[in-house]
């Protein structure tokens, strides 16, 4: 198991817990975001579940098998593809940013899980 991957996979368990509890919380920032982008506040704690759903998923993959991580990895992937979508659609670029980087740490998870 390389440094890489426990540092980029650790990294990204813990923004996803964090955002998630935000979202979970329905803090200020979340509910104005979503808001922007056109997401339902009633659609937070399915999106938190699966934010979390997918750090829990990276965790398990660390200590035991690697698909979990790899599974994990891909949803989180596609989760933030479809939160990048949902910003370009609405025409918010001012944070982009965020789930950009989400994206990106989840994608390097996956690439790091996968050649494991």
């Amino acid at each position: 198991m390389s440094t890489a991957y426990v540092v980029v996979t650790v990294v990204t368990i813990v923004v996803n817990a964090g955002i998630a509890a935000a979202d979970f919380a329905k803090a200020k920032f979340v509910l104005a975001n979503s808001a922007e982008v056109g997401v339902p506040p009633s659609w937070l704690a399915r999106l938190a579940s699966l934010k979390t759903a997918g750090a829990l998923g990276l965790l398990l993959g660390l200590v035991g098998p690697r698909f979990l991580g790899v599974a994990a990895a891909t949803g989180l992937v596609l989760f933030y593809v479809g939160a990048v979508v949902a910003h370009v659609r609405a025409r918010v670029y001012y944070n982009i940013a965020f789930p950009g980087l989400y994206l990106a740490l989840a994608v390097g998870s996956l690439v790091l899980a996968v050649a494991r």
